[in-house]
């Protein structure tokens, strides 16, 4: 009898372990929301309907205007909600080209709005023919400048089908 008596309380607390764990591990396996299910609203094109190019993280962002009756290349400087202009101490910033093994490399110089703090832009304007040809061949290229002494880099990616598709409008 003291056998029966001992498989018994073993399956009984064998029983109790498995409740126990059970309701532990119910409370302990409620998920925390996965990052991939925060939605981010990523906006297609800027406040002046030009392509978006992200800097650093979306820590700010610079949108690109390409005008194919002048050849005029316009890039603003945005902060991270792309409402406000970010105005930088500098005098040109940068695009870059890389295509079969060959860098090209563009400066766009500073065309400061009126609302742009004296000696910074948050606009800057190339009437170069050539970056605008690039920019009309190629997709891809890179913007690099510099924000409160730090140096952003930029993916320029432009869809050319969208931007034709914009013209005929």
């Amino acid at each position: 009898m003291g056998r029966f008596n001992f498989g018994f309380q073993s399956v009984a607390a064998l029983g109790l372990l498995v409740i126990l764990g059970c309701n532990n591990s119910e409370q302990a396996e409620t998920p925390a929301p996965p990052a991939e299910a925060v939605v981010h609203d990523h906006p297609s094109e800027g406040p002046h309907h030009g392509a978006l190019i992200e800097l650093g993280n979306e820590a700010y962002h610079a949108e690109l205007l390409h005008d194919d009756a002048t050849g005029t290349v316009t890039i603003y400087v945005l902060d991270s909600t792309l409402t406000l202009a970010v105005a930088i101490d500098a005098s040109e910033i940068l695009v870059n080209f890389s295509h079969d093994g060959e860098a090209e490399q563009f400066t766009v110089a500073a065309d400061p709005q009126s609302s742009d703090p004296d000696g910074k832009s948050s606009r800057f304007v190339s009437t170069d023919g050539e970056l605008a040809e690039e920019l009309e061949e190629h997709e891809e290229g890179q913007l690099v400048l510099i924000i409160d002494g730090k140096q952003y880099r930029g993916s320029i990616h432009l869809d050319h089908d969208h931007k034709e598709h914009e013209h005929k409008h």
